[in-house]
């Protein structure tokens, strides 16, 4: 697929043009977990549910690393590739990959001898513990996979390509759910057929999409360029270590609130997982199209041309409020079909702790929808640690509220509510700050000043 300058043409309509394959790869990406978890609730129970459920939340350490190595990469290049220098873009890839494969190899080895401990700190029950350290330690077997794909969907991105990622994914995706089914109702694997369909599709996604970037380098119109630079490393960490921390602390809090929500049971668990997945689902697509918002506003900026963002924002935002509409109308009318497509047999307990989920959350997507659209121009602002800090508030918020309410009121219902109260006041956090400090900044940015920082770094 051909790269797409994002600095020409009205920014609204080039936007939504850009956004369209990543709004369709996010929803085959989340069809890995979605797979998972139906296949471990319809064809093995509710305990099986929870253990997935339950892994699911500390693997998003790995994520947080990942997609920090992403956004690197994603803007690093994205930048260089607005401002026309070819030559920069090949050392700026290389350079991502080889600090992504270091990074990887660390948590491969940490993971593997840390998963027993990890879930104990988590409160995992006894009757989970087995199905939860058998996913954990499968998906992080698969870590170069998920690492590589996760890194090559980023540059891809940053050269304005988003449909060769969106390509893979719907194959590996669709793959996912026919392995899993295979798997665990056919060959009787269990939990361990979860995770080993999950291992095989995501290298099914990664090593096609790593072999298409090499070509794709390849016609780049620059010459000779080194494959590793220190300047640029430095530019990529960065830009890259706020991104880990900015999915760190969503990790942290996430598996904070699932140590709470553990107290409670397996069927708390398994309903809160089915309707979890179903919120990320919908938070995806928001962060997908933030990220769309990111590689636009950086090309944007690495052209010179910052009068564009305005008309990007306001377009990014008509979309995710029209999703967030959908989803919200969807699920608050149909909360318990839902849960029962993953869960055949559910108990009262677990039904009832999803649809309660659901109901409480749905109503306020508008919340997280504006607040990752403000994240996504600040990051590609290079505003990284306004993004961090409020996504910390969002989290710290949301553990703090979902502890104190379990620890007052001795239900799980009370647990939900922490939702709404971290998204809202992220939300008006977030919203302030953009217009504090973006658009007082934004207009002082110039071609030369890009061009004399990218030189100050080796550029």
């Amino acid at each position: 697929m051909a790269n797409r300058d994002l600095t020409k043409g009205e920014p609204g309509r080039i936007l939504r043009a850009y956004c369209l394959p990543m709004f369709g790869s996010v929803f085959f990406q989340q069809m890995y977990n979605l797979a998972d978890s139906f296949t471990a609730g319809r064809f093995i129970g509710e305990a099986a549910l929870a253990a997935v459920g339950n892994s699911y939340e500390l693997t998003l350490i790995y994520l947080a690393f990942a997609l920090g190595c992403n956004t690197g990469a994603s803007m690093v290049v994205a930048r260089y590739f607005g401002a026309k220098r070819y030559d920069r873009v090949k050392t700026a890839i290389f350079t991502a990959l080889i600090a992504t494969g270091v990074v990887c190899v660390a948590l491969l080895l940490a993971g593997m001898a840390l998963a027993a401990p990890l879930l104990r700190a988590i409160r995992t029950p006894s009757n989970t513990f087995r199905d939860s350290i058998t996913y954990l330690k499968i998906y992080t077997a698969a870590l170069p996979f998920v690492f590589f794909y996760n890194v090559t969907n980023g540059i891809f991105s940053a050269l304005g390509d988003s449909k060769t990622p969106f390509l893979f994914l719907v194959v590996s995706s669709c793959a996912n759910v026919a392995l899993d089914i295979l798997f665990v109702a056919r060959l009787g694997m269990k939990v361990s057929g979860v995770g080993w369909a999950t291992f095989l599709c995501q290298g099914a996604a990664c090593i096609p999409a790593a072999i298409v970037l090499v070509k794709k380098i390849k016609k780049l119109e620059a010459g000779a360029a080194p494959a590793f630079e220190r300047p640029v490393l430095r530019e990529f960490v960065r830009v890259a270590v706020p991104g880990v921390l900015q999915q760190g602390v969503v990790a942290a809090g996430n598996i904070a609130i699932q140590g709470v929500v553990n107290v409670y049971g397996a069927a708390v668990m398994a309903g809160y997982s089915a309707a979890v997945k179903m919120n990320n689902l919908v938070t995806a697509c928001f962060s997908t199209i933030g990220s769309g918002v990111s590689n636009f506003t950086a090309q944007n900026l690495g052209a010179a041309r910052p009068e564009r963002l305005r008309g990007g924002f306001r377009a990014s935002v008509w979309l995710v409020w029209t999703i967030a509409l959908t989803m919200c109308l969807i699920y608050e009318l149909i909360p318990g079909r839902l849960v029962r497509v993953f869960l055949t047999d559910a108990s009262d307990k677990a039904l009832k702790t999803g649809v309660d989920f659901r109901r409480i959350a749905a109503p306020f997507y508008f919340a997280p929808a504006v607040k990752i659209m403000c994240d996504g121009v600040l990051c590609g602002a290079d505003k990284m640690k306004h993004v961090v800090f409020t996504i910390f508030l969002d989290l710290s918020l949301r553990a703090l509220t979902a502890a104190v309410c379990s620890a007052v009121f001795g239900t799980a219902f009370s647990v939900w509510f922490a939702w709404p109260i971290g998204w809202v006041i992220a939300a008006v956090t977030t919203g302030s700050l953009f217009r504090q400090v973006l658009w007082r900044h934004v207009a002082q940015v110039s071609n030369e000043g890009l061009n004399e920082r990218f030189e100050g770094n080796g550029g």
